[in-house]
């Protein structure tokens, strides 16, 4: 199975603030629903509750959600009290390739096991409290490359780059 991390990222690393994203992307939360489609997706717990309850869970998708509270209920997802939990039960389950999709924590977690990394750079420093991980990028071969400009809808100019890991054997 192929574990990816999923994360739109500024120069600065923030990825979000206040329990939210601090820009507004419509074709990002696109690029994200379509990749992500049809797959295990897991989650923090603080990132379940940021997701609107009208979006949740999140459809056409497993929802994972890790957590340490014991009696924690979200209707129509997993919950679990660990990553590896997590993706033990998308094995089981046959998955293919899972979606780690935040918060900071999870993904603290999830990128030495990673394979690969979907990461939307965006083109820009935002003041944010939420921030990703640290990748030592020479660990990390580029894929593919695709440059979004900023227009009327996105403030933002940005790329989705899918990166591999080079050391990491899908398991």
């Amino acid at each position: 199975m192929i574990i990816s991390l999923i994360a739109a990222v500024t120069r600065n690393n923030v990825i979000g603030k206040n329990n939210d994203l601090p820009w507004h992307l419509p074709d990002d939360m696109k690029y994200f629903m379509q990749t992500t489609k049809g797959h295990h997706v897991i989650m923090g717990r603080k990132n379940y509750d940021s997701i609107p309850e009208k979006f949740r869970p999140l459809p056409n998708r497993t929802n994972i959600i890790v957590t340490r509270q014991k009696d924690f209920n979200a209707p129509g997802c997993i919950v679990v009290n660990s990553l590896e939990d997590g993706l033990q039960h998308s094995r089981q389950a046959g998955e293919q390739e899972v979606f780690v999709i935040g918060g900071a924590e999870i993904y603290n977690q999830a990128l030495p096991v990673a394979n690969r990394l979907y990461l939307t750079e965006i083109q820009g420093e935002v003041d944010g409290d939420t921030f990703f991980p640290k990748i030592e990028k020479d660990h990390w071969q580029e894929l593919s490359r695709s440059h979004h400009s900023s227009d009327e809808r996105h403030a933002f100019a940005f790329d989705y780059v899918i990166y591999e890991n080079k050391y990491s054997k899908s398991t």
